[in-house]
């Protein structure tokens, strides 16, 4: 189980890797997804708007569960994804968490330290409120 405050470095599928010391100062929200989950699919144009709309927010999707990653990438496309996505592969479970339920979500502090464990849908209301109500701490 990752520990909160651990480092995670990810890669997604464009090849960019990801660290989570690459955002301190912003609050990081990791999710876990599937392309045949509909609380997954409900919750993507919250997430993308999220994502477009705060700046003081790193938002990396992993996908789970999947046979082909063209399909995957064609789901992405489609759903106008506009955040980073990772394969999830057992090396990403290890660095972030259990992937028993989805969606998951883990959220991280700008200090990097792991403050939510979600599982189920999320909405931005619901991230949103998190943030706003936990002042970020250096």
């Amino acid at each position: 189980m990752a520990m909160a405050g651990s480092e995670f470095k990810l890669t997604d599928t464009q090849g960019k890797q990801h660290k989570l010391s690459d955002y301190r100062g912003k609050w990081v929200l990791v999710n876990y997804w599937a392309t045949w989950c509909p609380p997954c699919l409900e919750e993507i144009p919250d997430l993308n708007a999220l994502y477009d709309k705060r700046k003081d927010v790193m938002l990396i999707g992993v996908v789970m569960d999947y046979s082909d990653m063209a399909k995957v990438n064609r789901y992405v496309d489609d759903m106008l994804m506009s955040y980073p996505i990772v394969e999830g592969r057992p090396e990403v479970i290890a660095q972030i968490g259990s992937a028993e339920v989805l969606p998951s979500s883990y959220l991280y502090d700008p200090a990097g330290r792991l403050v939510k464990t979600k599982r189920g849908l999320v909405t931005r209301q619901y991230i949103e409120q998190l943030i706003d109500t936990k002042p970020a701490k250096p």
